[in-house]
């Protein structure tokens, strides 16, 4: 069964936690050990990594902001530059992943640029060891279709978050998860995802939603 509105703001909320928990909680530790440390070397050593968790945790802000908020202003479209800077922002500390951006659109439909966002970090979660994420995206005929392309040394794509993509709640014993969240959202912007089988290292999702 689908979650329910309420249900699903939950474990987008419980995704948004535990995501940032990390980099906040970097910062924390950065600045207990700052407050104790005398030695400028180990002080400026504090200060980079404060900079990093500082930057790390604004990218995802940004991020979620945009993928999973109201971002993006009162109109219905967002700007395809912003998505993309989104998406940059978020990998920017996946030193193997290399971003081909093949969106030529200067605006995508709100809904579509959801989408997007959350697909592509779908398949880079799906490249553990590094490769090519490959983002494209074109409108025509007043219908948006979204091509997300994952090639690596290694592919490992969750069987629920592939389920969810292509069956909606995916029928589980857990059904929805804070794990399935995003997959689920793309579901109900684009109906049933086309995901490839995984060969030669490669996976293909595809997606097509009315502009």
């Amino acid at each position: 069964m689908p979650p329910s509105p309420v249900e699903f703001a939950s474990l987008l909320c419980s995704r948004l936690c535990h995501d940032l928990l990390s980099p906040v909680g970097a910062l924390n530790n950065g600045l207990e050990l700052l407050a104790d440390e005398t030695d400028p070397a180990m002080r400026q050593r504090c200060m980079d990594l404060l900079a990093e968790s500082a930057r790390t945790s604004a990218n995802k802000l940004k991020f979620f902001r945009l993928a999973f908020g109201a971002a993006g202003g009162f109109g219905e479209q967002i700007d395809a530059r912003e998505a993309q800077a989104a998406i940059e922002g978020l990998l920017a500390d996946h030193k193997r992943i290399a971003l081909h951006w093949l969106v030529d659109a200067a605006q995508l439909p709100k809904p579509a640029a959801k989408a997007l966002l959350n697909l592509a970090v779908i398949a880079a979660d799906a490249l553990v060891r590094g490769g090519d994420l490959t983002v494209g995206a074109e409108e025509e005929g007043g219908q948006v279709e979204i091509v997300i392309r994952a090639e690596g040394p290694r592919l490992v794509l969750d069987p629920d978050i592939r389920r969810t993509l292509t069956d909606g709640d995916g029928e589980g014993d857990d059904g929805v998860t804070t794990r399935t969240a995003a997959a689920w959202l793309i579901y109900s912007l684009a109906g049933a995802v086309q995901v490839s089988e995984p060969a030669a290292n490669v996976v293909v999702f595809g997606a097509a939603l009315r502009g």
